[in-house]
């Protein structure tokens, strides 16, 4: 009884201090073997909590490899309809936010609801690095948001490339 007790306790403590050690630092190379891409894009980044106010031209997006995201939901397991479903409701609530506050700039200028092109899009209503500015909640780091000129509103975009790099560095 003792010896199986002071084995767990052992195993239970060299756990512990395994997972306190300090993870290998990333590589330094940032070269990629996927075209359009580099090995700094494909690389996770932090989303629960973080925000962004770097939001692409669509035009330019889809021209650089970007195709437009699914809002649908789709999982093979429980854990991945969780992620799905909170990276498909980031990007939809942080379109929102850019609509409502949109409607609110036409409705203080009824006499010239015009409509927003890319550059002032960023100058009028995300307002980059001002504190009035919208800050979008983060997404993963295959996905942006764009926006769409035609329909005047922001959309996720996902890039597949950086995706496909991110497994060759698995």
């Amino acid at each position: 009884m003792k010896n199986t007790f002071l084995t767990t306790a052992l195993v239970g403590l060299l756990a512990t201090i395994g997972g306190c050690m300090p993870s290998a630092p990333p590589a330094e190379n940032n070269e990629s073997t996927t075209a359009g891409t580099t090995a700094e894009e494909a690389t996770p980044r932090e989303t629960v909590g973080k925000t962004t106010q770097h939001v692409l031209d669509l035009k330019t997006a889809l021209a650089d490899g970007g195709v437009l995201a699914s809002t649908q939901v789709e999982a093979n397991n429980p854990l991945s309809a969780s992620a799905g479903a909170y990276r498909t409701t980031v990007g939809k609530l942080g379109g929102m936010s850019v609509e409502k506050t949109i409607q609110l700039r036409n409705a203080q200028s009824i006499q010239d609801p015009r409509p927003l092109d890319h550059a002032t899009l960023m100058s009028e209503i995300i307002k980059p690095g001002k504190p009035d500015g919208i800050h979008l909640p983060m997404l993963p780091y295959y996905q942006e948001y764009a926006w769409d000129e035609p329909n005047q509103k922001v959309v996720t975009v996902d890039f597949p490339a950086r995706q496909a790099e991110r497994e060759k560095q698995r």
